[in-house]
């Protein structure tokens, strides 16, 4: 607000605004202040791998990916819906970059968003079983509208993962 206040102040007398357009102003200076400060904030506690734009995004039909389909994608109506994303294709691919594309882009529509590779994701969740902030990491999972899990299904899920639970014949059950 006070850069807007004097952004006005230093308009000649016939240039300055009247005091509802003042006010106007200064009220849509604040609000643009707190949502980039929110945004910030958001993009730091998301931890995105790469500094990626969907507008640097490469689509071609040999990628499987068209600008409608991003375009699709770019309004996070996904997340609304409880929609989930699956993003294949062959490595070094840009995966990981659309994903983090589409964090960033999340970000800067007020989304929470988390981006863990599965190896941290799982590592995470053993450690907060251990040291007993189980129930923590569960709540900071819940509160967040975009988890990304990147590198999903590079490796197999085994006896010792979270997530594979085992009826008394020891094999998986899923």
């Amino acid at each position: 607000m006070a850069d807007a206040y004097q952004a006005v102040l230093s308009l000649a007398v016939d240039q300055q605004p009247s005091i509802h357009q003042f006010i106007a102003r200064l009220s849509e200076s604040e609000l643009q202040h707190r949502a980039h400060l929110k945004t910030q904030a958001y993009l730091k506690q998301s931890k995105l791998r790469y500094n990626a734009a969907l507008e640097q995004v490469y689509c071609n039909t040999a990628r499987n990916l068209t600008h409608d389909k991003l375009l699709a994608i770019a309004d996070c109506g996904f997340i609304e819906r409880s929609e989930n994303i699956l993003i294949t294709g062959a490595t070094g691919c840009g995966k990981s970059y659309l994903a983090c594309a589409i964090g960033r882009q999340a970000c800067s529509l007020g989304y929470k968003t988390l981006y863990l590779g599965m190896t941290r994701f799982l590592e995470k969740i053993t450690q907060s079983k251990l040291d007993g902030t189980y129930v923590k990491m569960l709540n900071l999972i819940e509160k967040t509208s975009l988890l990304i899990i990147d590198d999903f299904g590079l490796h197999p899920l085994d006896n010792i993962s979270p997530f594979v639970l085992t009826a008394n014949t020891g094999r998986p059950l899923w």
